[in-house]
């Protein structure tokens, strides 16, 4: 196996189509790195900029009643993961901040994409770019006239002859297409991780995760390319069959489940979502509406529990009382309704995943941005955190307004050091744990593409 590895490495090397097509891939490799990495730092500038300067906002608001500094809100900021630089995901379309509010659950929005220009329609130069559409290519590029060209050579039954076994041709031949492309993105993944190292939230067991994640794949594709030139008749033939892969696999498997799944599982449109929670908010309490039925009963209630006959004899400003139990009427119905999103969205997932059998894409796409917290889940994780920081600033306003000042009492305002009081927005990505919970799916699947690839290969090893 030795010496068919080293004949084989010798023969790459000596192409000069393998030695151009590798040195544009780590020239692109490089460009992207560079590019995603001076992205990634002038984002996160800008993150912590935005956030230091909304901060103060917040705190120099002065004198104010608290349910004016409700309405008057703020901002959270979605931190970038440090893996996200080597794999956007959504990134470059989900929102990047949310204003939270009174009332209201709003979701993230300035998404980068909206910044660029048409040409962003054609795709952008990234790592995850080149490390899953365009290393498969290089790959089938090095492999496929492995055994078609030994036997337009006729070298096969001389290698026989001199008493190689199949076994050792195969391996050799499968060594010598894996050892480059774990040369190159080993390289870079160290690169990476050196640029990263000092990032709060890095870990390099998720960075060798991902890029363990992507070898699995490329053998897929080695594994599929050997396979593919054994059975072929010709050289040329098998290039047209392997490129005819590449393409259903990357770029038409993926598009066709995501219409499929968008027919199977379509989410509502904006005014459809709209309407419906106005509907179910008009339903219960409003805050600001104390003559409606429900403002009316929850006003009885609270008359009868603490004996009282007159709101303003309550030991709580009633007003203030009345819209807190408003917000947890609204906290219930968005909740309720982006359930429902989610359920939509667990249904698209679990299309994904079920076509994912199709293509070894599809799941090594799913870890990627999962493992890189740049997918739905995380994105929603982001969002659950500023509704859950939301529901909090409300009552922590309210509570001080209902406590502090008496009934019908709107002139009331806090002093300018209460501001401070209010705990600061923190958001941690989910744990590497929680990722593996939710992308195991993809990782049977994947490894079962390479568990049935690597098979598949064995059965045509004898007739080498």
């Amino acid at each position: 196996m030795k010496n068919t590895l080293i004949k084989e490495l010798k023969e790459l090397f000596r192409d000069g189509r393998i030695r151009l097509a590798g040195g544009i891939v780590i020239l692109l490799l490089g460009m992207a790195v560079w590019i995603s990495s001076s992205q990634y730092h002038k984002i996160k500038q800008q993150n912590k900029i935005s956030e230091a300067h909304e901060r103060e906002n917040w705190e120099d608001q002065g004198e104010k009643n608290p349910h004016s500094a409700a309405h008057y809100g703020t901002y959270a900021f979605k931190p970038q993961y440090p893996l996200g630089f080597l794999d956007k995901g959504i990134e470059k379309y989900a929102g990047t901040s949310v204003f939270m509010e009174a009332h209201k659950r709003n979701e993230a929005q300035f998404s980068p994409v909206i910044d660029q220009t048409g040409l962003a329609r054609f795709g952008e130069l990234s790592p995850d770019f080149i490390l899953l559409f365009i290393i498969p290519l290089l790959i089938i590029l090095m492999g496929y006239n492995s055994f078609t060209k030994e036997r337009e050579l006729g070298t096969v039954s001389l290698l026989k002859s001199q008493g190689v076994k199949s076994n050792n041709i195969l391996f050799g031949k499968w060594l010598s297409l894996f050892l480059p492309i774990i040369a190159i993105t080993l390289l870079l993944f160290l690169i990476a991780g050196i640029l990263l190292s000092g990032l709060e939230g890095f870990g390099w067991g998720s960075l060798f995760l991902l890029l363990l994640v992507y070898w699995i794949y490329y053998a897929v594709f080695i594994n599929i390319t050997l396979l593919t030139s054994r059975l072929s008749k010709s050289s040329s033939i098998a290039l047209v069959v392997m490129l005819s892969v590449w393409i259903v696999s990357c770029l038409v498997v993926p598009k066709a489940t995501g219409n499929i799944a968008d027919s199977k599982y379509p989410y509502p449109t904006r005014q459809q979502f709209t309407t419906s929670v106005l509907v179910d908010k008009e339903k219960g309490l409003d805050g600001h509406n104390p003559w409606s039925k429900e403002a009316k009963k929850l006003e009885q209630q609270t008359l009868a529990k603490y004996k009282v006959d007159s709101l303003a004899q309550l030991p709580f400003n009633y007003d203030a009382f009345r819209m807190q139990k408003g917000e947890e009427h609204e906290a219930k119905v968005y909740q309720k309704h982006y359930q429902k999103l989610r359920d939509q969205f667990a249904g698209q997932a679990s299309t994904y995943r079920s076509l994912s059998i199709l293509s070894p894409f599809l799941p090594a796409r799913f870890l990627s941005m999962g493992i890189s917290r740049t997918d739905y889940h995380s994105h929603w994780d982001f969002e659950d955190a500023t509704e859950n920081y939301r529901i909090i600033t409300q009552k922590f306003l309210n509570d001080n307004f209902a406590k502090n000042s008496s009934y019908g009492d709107w002139g009331y305002k806090v002093d300018s050091s209460f501001w401070k009081d209010l705990p600061k927005f923190n958001y941690e990505h989910p744990s590497l744990n929680k990722v593996l919970e939710q992308q195991l799916f993809s990782l049977v699947i994947l490894m079962g593409w390479l568990l049935i690839s690597f098979l598949l290969l064995l059965t045509v090893k004898n007739k080498i």
